[in-house]
């Protein structure tokens, strides 16, 4: 595999995202409304209940809260990967695409990574900005910072990145099946579906979201890219796509 062939693949990618308005909107919107909406959300749990308000409870909001850019590392790529293929069906690039001389490893590589960067970029600036702004406004109540730590450290650098993957190998398998943008980024967020049980768990209080948790879902998640990687590469058939398409 020729890593130069892939690169060069989402180098294209990544510059047709940044002049779609939509593509902007998706990797700008949703860390803004969670890096800077839910700190304002916990200083308003603060304010109303004081008191009353145990230390455990708003550590484990906070945790909760955090869960939530697990969540959006599963949905802003499936926006970008899943238009992949399909969008260069709607501006005729796929034919000539498709008949590089790229194999099919490189070019799945190369649509990966380009939605893979922008998304998580996207995300991991989110998170400062909601460690930062969560830190300010619970210091008065915890008494100390509590982010960064360790659940949220693993959440960030190593379930998030294997989420992104995940999402983005789910989204470009059914971007080459499908021929309209719009179906192929619905059937592409199905892969969040787990993850917002995972987090109504957590907020009735069916499991804790821990360290341990984090690397149980990291493990599953790892095993599913394992999986989605060979089965992408099995299913992709760049002469049925033409076949179909044409």
């Amino acid at each position: 595999m020729r890593i130069s062939k892939a690169w060069i693949v989402a180098a294209k990618d990544i510059r047709v995202f940044l002049r779609k308005r939509y593509t902007i909107y998706s990797l700008v919107v949703f860390p803004i409304i969670i890096g800077i909406g839910l700190p304002f959300v916990l200083n308003v749990v603060i304010s109303k209940q004081g008191a009353l308000l145990s230390t455990q409870h708003l550590t484990d909001l906070m945790s909760a809260f955090a869960f939530f850019f697990a969540i959006g590392a599963s949905v802003i790529p499936t926006l970008l990967a899943s238009y992949s293929l399909v969008g260069e069906k709607v501006e005729k690039s796929l034919e000539p695409l498709l008949a590089a001389p790229i194999t099919d490893s490189e070019l799945l590589l190369g649509k990966g990574i380009g939605a893979f960067f922008p998304s998580i970029g996207s995300l991991y600036i989110g998170s400062i900005v909601f460690m930062v702004l969560s830190d300010l406004f619970t210091h008065s109540t915890l008494g100390y910072y509590y982010f960064p730590n360790w659940t949220i450290g693993i959440l960030l650098l190593i379930l998030m990145p294997l989420l992104s993957v995940l999402s983005v190998e789910w989204s470009v398998i059914v971007s080459a099946r499908a021929t309209d943008p719009r179906a192929a980024q619905l059937q592409g967020v199905l892969i969040a579906i787990p993850l917002f049980f995972i987090y109504v768990a957590t907020e009735v209080g069916a499991i804790k979201l821990n360290t341990t948790t984090i690397w149980i879902i990291s493990g599953a998640a790892f095993i599913a890219d394992i999986i989605l990687f060979f089965l992408s590469t099995k299913t992709f058939q760049r002469e049925e796509i033409l076949t179909k398409w044409n």
